[in-house]
């Protein structure tokens, strides 16, 4: 029968470090990381008594390095065992502090980039990163005195909003009192006869000016459209579709969010209705139609569409 045997050193294994080793651990003692000149000119980091390129002795000369560094690779681990050093997903990584012409293997720590049980797409060769050491009066000269290295801060997120106000006019102002009624109106040109929708005063096309008021449909036309995948308030979920829809009776695409259809499946010539926000929550405000959805009608030829993109 098999048995479990256990070799264990109480009170720990104790040896000497030597001159060159010690003097890499008392610098991580004070927060510094040191590595030690070749006879090659190369540093090597963390410093050893050769040089591992070719086996010679090193020389007396300690050179710091760092603190700031790159990623040369790494392993992600997306389940930390009792045994690691952090109890998050980290990644092991062979990290170059700058100065030195060798990496060292120490943690990755992401923090808030770290999402589920994959690797962040954040996370890459060539990254910056820095060491986190413990607080002074915890550092030992240990090479634990290093938490983890953690990625230079890149980007931030700054909350913003601008609030103002603007006086639309009498033509966009007719136009808002028309959504208010649930309504869309659009203006005639009296030269090329185009329907403008929203109405604008003028024509673009011909710069004259527009009166001649038109109510068109609430249906309509997908002529292009983008998929967004940045969160918007007013997008029912993420990826969403914005979309320029030409609505029937009008000659000009307005700009409306798409929904009601997963977003892989908007297309050019789809046919789309407009769906507005219950009655009690409307004001002179576009936003009164939440967005278009389709409809059970076959596309739009793209050759009937095309001149409108």
């Amino acid at each position: 029968m098999p048995t479990n045997h256990a070799l264990e050193f109480p009170g720990g294994y104790t040896r000497s470090v030597g001159p060159v080793i010690g003097r890499f651990l008392s610098e991580l003692r004070d927060g510094k990381l040191v590595g030690v000149r070749a006879e090659s000119g190369r540093v090597v980091f963390p410093p050893l008594e050769y040089d591992p390129a070719n086996g010679h002795s090193v020389t007396d000369e300690f050179v710091e390095v760092g603190p700031g560094g790159v990623v040369e690779s790494f392993a992600w681990v997306a389940e930390p065992l009792a045994s690691h050093p952090l109890d998050r997903p980290f990644a092991w990584a062979l990290i170059r502090p700058d100065g030195a012409d060798t990496a060292i293997l120490h943690a990755l720590d992401v923090g808030e980039l770290a999402r589920g049980a994959e690797a962040p797409k954040r996370l890459r060769i060539g990254m910056r990163v820095r060491p986190d050491f413990l607080p002074a009066t915890e550092r030992i000269g240990d090479i634990a005195d290093i938490r983890a290295f953690r990625p230079d801060v890149t980007m931030i997120t700054a909350p913003s909003r601008l609030e103002y106000d603007i006086k639309p006019g009498r033509a966009l102002d007719r136009f808002l009192e028309g959504v208010s009624e649930g309504r869309i109106l659009g203006h005639r040109c009296p030269v090329c006869a185009k329907v403008i929708v929203p109405m604008k005063g003028l024509c673009p096309k011909d710069g004259v000016p527009t009166t001649e008021e038109v109510e068109v449909s609430h249906t309509g036309t997908v002529t292009t459209f983008a998929v967004n995948n940045l969160p918007d308030p007013r997008a029912p979920e993420v990826p969403f579709v914005s979309a320029y829809v030409l609505l029937d009776g009008s000659d000009i695409a307005m700009v409306a969010l798409v929904s009601g259809i997963p977003a892989d499946q908007v297309r050019m010539g789809m046919r789309v209705r407009a769906v507005w926000k219950p009655r009690e929550e409307w004001g002179r405000t576009i936003t009164n139609i939440r967005w278009f959805e389709p409809i059970d009608e076959p596309d739009v030829p793209f050759e009937s569409i095309a001149e409108y993109m």
